[in-house]
């Protein structure tokens, strides 16, 4: 098993997870090099909207997908040979497992990336990786940014329908994403939205929904409970209006808990380094009061 570096290259990487699983690990929407190295894709130049972003995670997680990879398998199609078929975009699809403990709850991680691409290395494989250490089975999805809720919907399925197969609690799972990414975890994490994108009334709602930086608005009795954490310099999301639909989910009974970071911009992932580090304990806190 190699040990990846910074100076370790796209391509390394990619023949080394092999197939899809390697190729999906970089955004397939954005100009990235097989020459390229992994420090040299870790800024905001690669991964547009972003800051705050750190080699030293993008090689920790590479490391721990491999050392996981020589266990069992890390990455898993959400489509069939015969749904690829018919639609071949579907290929572009997947999710990648950091594995915690046996059936234990679960996690799905959307990255954002304005639903033009899918910032995975930045907004949801460090979150995965660290979530896995606590004992939980943590998920990545890579999506098409066209079919984003389509692509949720049938991982969310895939994910409760392979349960056994893939060691995970079916019956509690908690949605999180940056972004559009929490976008998409918001509205999947609405019960109503779930049965009416998935056809079917058997799979739980979500524990919570956990959200960073993203200007989603929408409010409903069938929300899940939601934790929020913000920049208070974010270009992109307000942290007004992020918090103002927090308040009217207070409203109406549902739980809810915010964090507002001084000077953090867009982007900022877990916040190594900065006043947002350690949000996650946080929020998988918040997750651990509502199963």
């Amino acid at each position: 098993m190699p040990q990846f570096t910074e100076n370790s290259t796209i391509g390394d990487v990619k023949k080394y997870f092999g197939g899809d699983a390697g190729r999906l690990l970089f955004p397939v929407d954005r100009p990235f090099e097989d020459t390229e190295t992994l420090s040299q894709i870790t800024n905001s130049g690669h991964y547009l909207w972003y800051s705050d972003l750190n080699v030293s995670t993008t090689v920790a997680l590479v490391n721990s997908l491999a050392k996981q990879q020589a266990v069992r398998p890390i990455f898993y199609h959400i489509y069939s040979e015969q749904e690829i078929g018919q639609h071949p975009s579907r290929r572009n699809t997947g999710i990648y497992l950091f594995s915690g403990q046996p059936h234990a709850p679960f996690t799905i991680n959307n990255a954002g990336g304005g639903f033009y691409y899918v910032a995975g290395m930045q907004d949801s494989f460090p979150h995965a990786m660290e979530i896995s250490k606590r004992g939980y089975n943590a998920f990545t999805l890579i999506y098409r940014p066209e079919t984003p809720y389509e692509d949720l919907a049938q991982a969310i399925q895939f994910i409760e329908d392979h349960a056994e197969e893939l060691q995970v609690d079916p019956h509690h799972y908690s949605l999180w994403g940056g972004s559009a990414g929490a976008r998409m975890a918001a509205e999947l994490g609405n019960l109503d939205v779930l049965r009416s994108l998935t056809g079917r009334d058997d799979i739980p709602q979500a524990d919570a929904v956990i959200m960073q930086y993203t200007g989603y608005g929408k409010v409903s009795p069938a929300d899940a409970p939601t934790y929020v954490n913000v920049g208070t310099s974010d270009w992109i999301a307000d942290w007004r209006g992020m918090k103002q639909r927090l308040f009217y989910l207070d409203k109406i009974g549902i739980p809810t808990e915010f964090h507002l970071y001084n000077g953090l911009q867009h982007g900022y992932g877990l916040g190594i380094g900065t006043e947002a580090e350690g949000w996650i304990n946080d929020a998988i806190a918040f997750w651990e009061r509502q199963i």
